[in-house]
């Protein structure tokens, strides 16, 4: 899988396979909608305590900015460890700074 680190990808591990994540415009928007938010300040302080509901809305909309749409879609049930899934949100987040 090529990465393209320019454009701020990150690769992880999920569900026993590498998936492409990306902090796209759309995906940022998604995740400020679906935790309720106004503001890029208030996804910074809202990270720092996120639930499981949160870190799967996050993820997805990760996975979708990177074109990984079928996991996305099904992230409610695919194996994944919620340790994977912290580091693969971290490293999205990281790619994109």
């Amino acid at each position: 899988m090529g990465i393209n680190g320019i454009r701020g990808e990150a690769a992880a591990m999920l569900a026993g396979a590498e998936r492409r994540l990306c902090l796209t415009l759309g995906a940022l928007a998604e995740i400020e909608t679906a935790l309720g938010l106004e503001s890029v300040e208030a996804l910074v302080e809202r990270m720092r305590t996120l639930s499981g509901r949160d870190l799967i809305a996050v993820l997805a909309a990760l996975l979708r900015g990177g074109g990984e749409r079928e996991l996305a879609a099904d992230i409610g049930r695919a194996a994944i460890d919620p340790r994977e899934a912290v580091e693969a949100v971290a490293k999205a987040f990281v790619a994109a700074a």
